[in-house]
């Protein structure tokens, strides 16, 4: 069992903003662990990017972060196998969006089962192993809907505004034990949700953005890897919006 090399703990880590978190710890010789849901995702080619990447070893599994016991089983193999997990980025997300009148409670309570409750889980068991370590660095994922607001989206923006006040506690419960708790808050970012939106639509998102264009999930990735190493080690409890100036 190798100490000296970090382990990440990445929730719904194979696509989008959670496979370039994966992509920038990798390069930065970490062993990865991340969960997946989907029966389409090719598991060996995702392990051999990451590997070719710079990851020292890498576990990836089917694993529900609303199933504790699951994420429990997921987490004691971590453990086991690397002996620590020093940063945990709960990115793990769904959007069901809908107006109020029409959203149905199964729309509801889906998305702040697996954006809410699924971070609570997921940092409830590892944060155990870091207490024990005296040391870790966890990331949430928010949006700035959390903040804002945004119509249609009362479902996800009520989960991503929970995760400000559940990062928020928990900073403040962890730091005496050197661990910190901080969320990233990304505005519209260049993924597989908004590549299918029309020239239209986007020119009217850019109107809403002073650096008038999206950010890229890499911009993301990187901003997160900042909050996950020692380089910001006096930072906890903070909600650090990346969404070219579109919340201010």
């Amino acid at each position: 069992m190798d100490n000296q090399t970090k382990t990440i703990f990445i929730t719904g880590g194979t696509r989008g903003i959670g496979k370039q978190v994966a992509l920038k710890f990798a390069q930065n010789k970490y062993n990865l662990v991340i969960n997946y849901v989907s029966d389409k995702t090719d598991v060996d080619e995702l392990k051999e990017e990451l590997k070719k990447s710079g990851a020292k070893d890498v576990i990836l599994s089917k694993a529900d972060v609303t199933n504790a016991n699951q994420m429990e089983d997921l987490i004691k193999t971590a453990i086991e196998t690397f002996g620590k997990i020093d940063v945990l980025v709960n990115n793990a997300g769904i959007t069901k969006d809908n107006l109020l009148l029409r959203m149905s409670e199964e729309e509801f309570d889906k998305v702040i089962e697996v954006n809410l409750k699924g971070t609570f889980l997921v940092t409830k068991l590892v944060s155990k192993y870091m207490i024990k370590a005296h040391k870790g660095s966890i990331v949430n994922l928010s949006s700035v809907v959390g903040v804002s607001g945004n119509s249609g989206q009362c479902n996800y923006s009520a989960s991503k505004a929970g995760i400000i006040g559940f990062t928020k506690s928990t900073a403040k419960e962890l730091a005496s034990r050197n661990i910190r708790v901080n969320a990233v808050a990304p505005g519209f970012i260049d993924t597989d949700m908004t590549e299918n939106l029309s020239d239209s639509v986007k020119e009217n998102i850019y109107k809403q953005i002073p650096l008038n264009r999206m950010g890229s999930a890499n911009e993301v990735a990187e901003l997160i890897y900042f909050l996950g190493e020692d380089t910001s080690s006096y930072i906890t409890g903070q909600v650090i919006n990346i969404d070219g100036g579109m919340i201010m």
